[in-house]
């Protein structure tokens, strides 16, 4: 299988060009395996780019336990940085993802994805909780110590 590495802000992906080749039968214990740190090649996730009908391509996200997951926007803008270097040649992008259509430009080198809009934002006490494609858990903190 051939691959390639990708980091956006820290957040580090394996991706591989799923077009022509198909690796959509990898298993949870592969994915996780090759996420590994010590027995892999490591990363924070995986990745597959498949093509998809209407869009320029299609986003298959899995999280280094192996498991399918939700909308990653680190693994978004790597996975459009990617197409571009393998060709799909464009400033503007338009793909799919497993919460749906994301939007995607370069400019100067910089990739801006447009994650979905949050909804709602559910406060609870010090901490609250959305959803931008993939939950995230915000707490309240007084000051920041190491």
């Amino acid at each position: 299988m051939r691959f390639y590495k990708y980091q956006g802000t820290g957040n580090d992906f394996v991706i591989v060009d799923n077009r022509k080749v198909n690796h959509s039968a990898l298993s949870q214990k592969m994915i996780h395996t090759i996420c590994d740190r010590r027995f892999g090649i490591g990363a924070d996730g995986f990745m597959l780019l498949n093509n998809k009908p209407g869009f320029d391509f299609e986003m298959i996200y899995y999280n280094a336990d192996g498991r399918e997951g939700s909308m990653c926007g680190n693994g978004g803008r790597c996975i459009v940085q990617f197409a571009h270097d393998i060709g799909i040649d464009r400033q503007d992008f338009k793909f799919l993802a497993v919460d749906g259509e994301h939007r995607a430009d370069i400019d100067n080198g910089l990739v801006s994805l447009k994650m979905i809009d949050v909804k709602s934002i559910q406060l609870s006490g010090d901490y609250a909780v959305l959803n931008t494609g993939s939950p995230h858990y915000v707490k309240k903190l007084k000051s920041l110590q190491h």
